[in-house]
């Protein structure tokens, strides 16, 4: 029996499991309803699955941090939300009762050992740092671009960016210094509970707005013949990071055809073929999401017409354990846009087995 074994069957288990671990919660902490309402019996049932899911993900890969950064992540997250840091250890021991029941050895023995981490990690404090310091490269910019987001105030916002390319910054600059940390902030904020989901929405689509007017800017740099694919697994909804990356590529004159989310496998692989793709950039948000990107990794390995291609992914879990992307199969990682052109470029130039070729930040 193998860790991927019993990562598969948490995963087809978890929205039973979860189901009961809620009941028995509320049947041990009867005031959390009348704290939380109906609503928040819901709500434990679809954290409780995350977890579970999390929790197969990281066997499945055998990557314990992977979990253990998740719980971390959730008890800030659910601490905005009033709910205790005892609630969130007894919905961790009730899945450890699930899974002592319900789960056969040896697959409950490697859950159990991924879970204990997860339970450790409860004890210390989470401390993540802003992701916008006045020290980084237009740092001051950035932090005032965000506050103007916050402020509802989108045209000050996008005249802060047009400042700065005025000024002699480029477009890249801006993607790279003041989009994506402020996306990351905004993240940060949300799960901090110091901003409201309706908050994130608007200054994602802000910024994903202002790329948009961007455009006619920098698409007009020459073509060097080199094609890339780039898509989210699943039903994945964090686009703006793939969509960045994909722009970059243009601006370094790839031929790029963006898919995004919700996109089936088979579609994938064919918009591969069509496009005569030298690269497929795959990107995962969301741990629980990984075996479909290994799924999806597999499939284009295994079909004759697109076995060639090169595949970079990138993303959250990626980003927490630098080795996942050999457990899925791909060719490389890099945790950036600026860093993803140069792992192609190297791929396609200097063609070499994956024990050889890794991030552009090694």
């Amino acid at each position: 029996m193998s860790h991927r074994e019993a990562g598969e069957r948490l995963l087809q288990d978890a929205e039973i499991l979860a189901e009961k671990i809620t009941e028995m919660q509320y049947r041990l902490q009867p005031d959390l309803m009348e704290r939380f309402g109906p609503i928040g019996k819901i709500r434990t049932k679809q954290d409780s699955q995350y977890s579970l899911s999390y929790l197969a993900e990281s066997v499945l890969v055998k990557s314990p941090g992977l979990f253990t950064h998740y719980i971390s992540w959730l008890k800030v997250l659910l601490a905005g939300y009033q709910v205790s840091t005892e609630d969130l250890e007894m919905n961790l021991q009730l899945i450890k009762e699930a899974l002592n029941e319900e789960i056969e050895q040896p697959h409950r023995e490697f859950l159990l050992e991924y879970l204990e981490m997860g339970i450790d990690v409860m004890k210390h404090m989470d401390t993540q740092a802003s992701f916008i310091h006045a020290s980084m490269p237009y740092g001051l910019e950035a932090k005032t671009y965000l506050q103007h987001l916050l402020d509802n105030k989108r045209k000050e916002a996008f005249e802060i960016v047009e400042s700065e390319l005025n000024d002699g910054a480029t477009i890249r600059d801006m993607y790279r210094y003041i989009f994506q940390p402020v996306q990351y902030e905004i993240g940060r904020l949300w799960q901090r509970g110091q901003i409201s989901v309706g908050q994130e929405h608007f200054c994602t689509a802000a910024t994903q707005s202002f790329i948009s007017r961007l455009y006619s800017r920098w698409l007009i740099g020459p073509n060097k013949g080199k094609k890339l694919v780039a898509a989210c697994v699943g039903s994945e909804q964090h686009e703006i990071g793939l969509r960045m990356l994909t722009d970059v590529f243009e601006m370094e004159g790839w031929d790029t055809y963006y898919l995004g989310a919700n996109v089936p496998n088979g579609s994938i692989v064919e918009a591969i073929k069509r496009h005569e793709s030298d690269v497929i950039a795959i990107s995962v948000t969301m741990t629980y999401h990984l075996h479909l990107a290994k799924e999806l990794i597999e499939r284009i390995r295994n079909h004759a017409e697109t076995a060639h291609v090169k595949v970079m992914v990138g993303g959250y879990p990626f980003n927490i354990d630098k080795e996942l992307w050999r457990t899925v199969g791909a060719d490389g990682y890099a945790p950036g846009a600026e860093e993803a052109v140069a792992i192609a470029e190297r791929l396609l130039n200097h063609p070499v087995s994956l024990d050889n070729v890794s991030t552009a930040s090694e």
